[in-house]
């Protein structure tokens, strides 16, 4: 994995089959730490948009996992 340094953070960049992808969690972390990473997933936005992601480029998509995440994940919804 090769590395890029962006407004003195260093973030990760990943090529898979010749496409670069950069580390969306070293981004965030850059800007408010771990924290903001936990906030930005416990968004219900944020679990429908990695949902439908997967569906669409995730050949391998544990459908029955993502299930078992998001009923989860709406209990959180509800604990705040």
């Amino acid at each position: 994995m090769a590395k890029i340094i962006v407004q003195e953070t260093e973030i990760t960049v990943s090529n898979v089959n010749g496409e670069d992808y950069i580390c969306i969690t070293d981004m965030l972390k850059a800007k408010d730490g771990d924290f903001f990473v936990t906030d930005w997933l416990r968004n219900r936005n944020t679990m429908e948009f990695l949902g439908v992601w997967e569906r669409v480029y995730n050949p391998n998509f544990n459908y029955g996992e993502f299930a078992t995440i998001s009923h989860t994940h709406s209990w959180l919804d509800l604990l705040q």
